[in-house]
This record gives C-alpha cells, sequence and structure tokens, in this order.
C-alpha cells in the first residue's frame, strides 16, 4: 500500500523499488536520474534492483528574448528535440537554433562534469533504462527526456516517478513502453506538498550518490547481454 506524503524522496524511491522488481539483477538495465531532485530517488531503486545509476540531464532552448518559451531542449548525449510549431510560428532561423543550441549544450557539458566528473556515460543503445524523477506536475521536462532518450535507441523506456496528476501520468504512461506511477492525486498542487521533507536536492548530495553508484557502471561500457524472460528469483 502506499501512503502519501512520502517522508522523504529516499522513502519514496524505496516505495518506488517495489513496484519494479521485474527489473532487478538484470545486466541490460540502467536507472538514470534527473538532477538534482529525481537522483536520489533514483539511488534507492538502483540499490534495491541491484543495477547502475546514472543521470540524464535536460536544458531548455529557450527563444531569444522569451527564454521562458522553449523551442526545444537538448539532453544527455547530445541528443536534441525541436518544437516544429514553435520555431515555424516565430520565424525563428536555422543560425539562431544552432546558436542557442550550441549554448545549452556547452551548459549541459558543464554540468555533466560538475555531477560525474571523469567518469564516463553509460551506454543506452539496446538498454532497459528506467527514468527517475522525485514527481511531475506537467511532465514537460519527463516528455523531452523520454524523446532524448529515444535518439539512444534503448530496448525500453520504463518511467518511475512517485506522484504525478492523472492527466499527465496517463500521457507519460503512453509516451513511455512502461510507466510507474505510485501515487495520482485528483487535486494536485505541487509535487513537495506530497512529501514531508522536501528539502532541495543540493549538487554535493547529487554528486555523492553518484560516486557511490560508480562501481555499478562498469559493466555498461560493454554490449548488454541477454536477460531471462521473467523477473529475476
Amino acid at each position: 500500500m502506499v501512503h502519501v506524503p512520502f517522508y522523504d524522496r529516499r522513502q519514496a524511491g524505496q516505495a518506488l523499488a517495489e513496484s519494479l522488481q521485474e527489473y532487478a539483477f538484470r545486466s541490460d538495465v540502467v536507472v538514470l536520474g534527473l538532477p538534482r531532485g529525481g537522483v536520489p530517488v533514483a539511488y534507492e531503486i538502483a540499490q534495491a534492483l541491484r543495477t547502475p545509476l546514472g543521470i540524464l540531464l535536460v536544458r531548455k532552448l529557450g527563444v531569444p528574448g522569451h527564454e521562458e518559451l522553449a523551442m526545444g531542449a537538448v539532453a544527455t548525449g547530445n541528443a536534441r528535440v525541436l518544437n516544429q510549431q514553435v520555431i515555424e510560428h516565430l520565424g525563428i532561423d536555422q543560425s539562431t537554433i544552432e546558436q542557442v543550441t550550441e549554448r545549452e549544450q556547452q551548459e549541459l557539458k558543464r554540468r555533466e562534469a560538475l555531477y560525474r566528473g571523469d567518469r564516463p556515460p553509460p551506454t543506452l543503445n539496446e538498454r532497459c533504462v528506467i527514468l527517475v524523477d522525485d514527481g511531475v506536475a506537467t511532465g514537460a521536462t519527463m516528455s523531452v527526456a523520454i524523446q532524448a532518450l529515444r535518439q539512444h535507441q534503448p530496448s525500453e523506456v520504463v518511467v518511475a516517478v512517485p506522484v504525478a496528476p492523472p492527466d499527465t501520468a496517463a500521457r507519460l504512461a503512453k509516451e513511455a513502453d512502461h510507466a510507474v506511477i505510485l501515487a495520482q492525486p485528483e487535486s494536485f498542487g505541487g509535487v513537495g506538498q506530497w512529501y514531508e521533507d522536501f528539502t532541495p536536492t543540493s549538487d554535493d548530495e547529487v554528486r555523492d550518490l553518484l560516486a557511490r553508484s560508480a562501481p555499478n557502471l562498469a559493466h555498461l561500457t560493454r554490449e548488454p547481454r541477454p536477460h531471462p524472460e521473467g523477473p529475476a528469483t
């Protein structure tokens, strides 16, 4: 039984892990947290399933002069998703798109280096990837993350979040191959209200959790081995 509010991100991750046991001990599975708040949740899942932990960063491509409006996004691994409707409506030229893309990719690389250091990113091709955040409201960032991840040709994309409103949960279930969303309250408000302790996750905490999980990433620099049918026993 799921009890909400969750106490904190750690407890939410442990609760999610109970619903993800079919992915435990599989050599082709990797858990990716969306920094910063998604990483503590993802860490608990990775520990429980005995799978590696990584990150997937997403940066919005803001329209020059109206940066709050997204014309696309870039994500870990040089993946890019463009919103053609916004681009065509505003008549944004290719040169502007490339300039903004280059700037945001540089910021993405800076943040990845900050979090991961000199550890290589995991190989995602033909992997089963579990994307994790501490909750979603509109689901915009998670949707971009899913689209960007598809460019790496994973074998399966699984979304795992503790809480989301029903309409967002339904949409993410269609965009991913599988979605595990523990609580779907009709009266949502915001992600923070579903936690007793929603203290902001620091950069230092993200770095620490990734460093603790680093030894488990070694096998992800090689090609995945076939996994047995059904959950591990």
